[in-house]
């Protein structure tokens, strides 16, 4: 025990003398240890600075300035600094080139997420870009297993970022986008829907939830909802920031605005933003509900797996086995092409809209 005692009060002393001498000696940045570069056939040492990780691979960096501590070696990307400038100048370009068309925010940062991704995977210079990159990048995202729909958004931040930043032609030919399945809406009933709300023990989520049911609107209009919004007196709700920057008016439903008001009082009478974030008082994020809907259909026992979303097709599906005129079903979800709308006749109970099927005529009914 004494021999360890001392081998460990020996160690102490050899790390502190070191530490005193490194805290003592002029402090310089990173530098790579001297190393071929295989892409530009340069020798390194070049001066280095600490940049954001994006994927971790095997070269190391040695650290002058590092105490002796901690560690030595520092695992960093394969983006030298000088390509990670470059990059950032022109994803600094696209959110310019976004805002000059007024895109919002939202589209602007997915465009940015989008082309960030692109570029690590072809690590080149993005003016040595051609659009068989692009062509070859999509193949291999479908390989990873990423569906037609993701992957049109790629191929839209992609061409948006070569026609407007790098000012290359297009070839649709070589970079066509992916015909999609167009599958039907899950839609749950409504005893599914009273057993959802029942499950979710927040009264502000289970406000928004109903909010979303009742009225048909988009989750991130129920997140950018105010106070000033909610009109009781026409029992109307005043939809604003919709995703095709159209406002409109949508119904209220009585049974909400009760759960509104008892939220409305537990929570601290919101004025600004009706649904706040408790800690910092900013709008939520799509991903808070989505969060708080999985763990509500987990609890309720629910067959279908269902999302927010599904509560806006629940709301126009079952408008539409009430007999509610499709052209006010489109205005009430704010569909600018009535298509949009038509997909609500695939999921609707045909029976309750009074619709038999022939097979059933009544005996001795006449037919060819």
């Amino acid at each position: 025990r004494c021999a360890m005692a001392y081998q460990g009060y020996g160690i102490a002393i050899f790390v502190f003398s070191i530490t005193k001498q490194w805290k003592a000696s002029p402090k310089s940045s990173i530098v790579k240890s001297p190393q071929r570069n295989n892409q530009t056939g340069s020798t390194f040492p070049l001066p280095m600075k600490r940049i954001p990780p994006f994927r971790l691979v095997g070269k190391r960096f040695y650290d002058q300035n590092a105490p002796p501590y901690k560690a030595v070696f520092r695992i960093t990307t394969d983006f030298y600094m000088e390509d990670f400038i470059m990059y950032e100048k022109y994803l600094e370009q696209l959110e310019e080139a976004g805002k000059i068309r007024n895109l919002k925010e939202r589209s602007i940062s997915c465009y940015k997420n989008y082309v960030s991704y692109f570029l690590k995977y072809q690590n080149k210079n993005p003016k040595e870009l051609t659009c068989q990159d692009v062509r070859v990048f999509l193949l291999a995202k479908k390989e990873e297993g990423l569906k037609a729909t993701t992957l049109n958004l790629y191929n839209s931040a992609i061409r948006f970022f070569y026609r407007n930043v790098l000012h290359i032609l297009w070839d649709d030919i070589t970079v066509p986008r992916m015909i999609l399945e167009h599958k039907l809406p899950t839609v749950l009933t409504a005893t599914e829907i009273d057993c959802l709300l029942d499950a979710v023990d927040d009264i502000k989520y289970k406000a928004m939830f109903a909010v979303i049911y009742s009225s048909g609107m988009r989750v991130s209009e129920v997140i950018h909802l105010h106070y000033d919004d909610i009109s009781r007196s026409n029992m109307q709700i005043h939809v604003r920031d919709t995703k095709n920057r159209m406002d409109r008016y949508t119904i209220l439903s009585k049974r909400c605005l009760d759960i509104l008001t008892q939220y409305w009082f537990e929570k601290g009478r919101p004025r600004g933003i009706l649904f706040p974030n408790k800690f910092t008082g900013n709008y939520l994020t799509v991903s808070t509900l989505e969060q708080v809907m999985r763990r509500a259909v987990a609890d309720a026992e629910l067959p279908k797996t269902a999302t927010p979303h599904c509560l806006r097709h629940s709301f126009a599906t079952h408008l539409m086995e009430q007999g509610i005129e499709r052209h006010n079903i489109q205005a009430l979800l704010g569909h600018r092409d009535p298509k949009s709308t038509e997909v609500y006749l695939h999921v609707s109970n045909k029976s309750l809209m009074g619709i038999q099927s022939p097979f059933d005529r009544k005996d001795g009914a006449d037919h060819e």
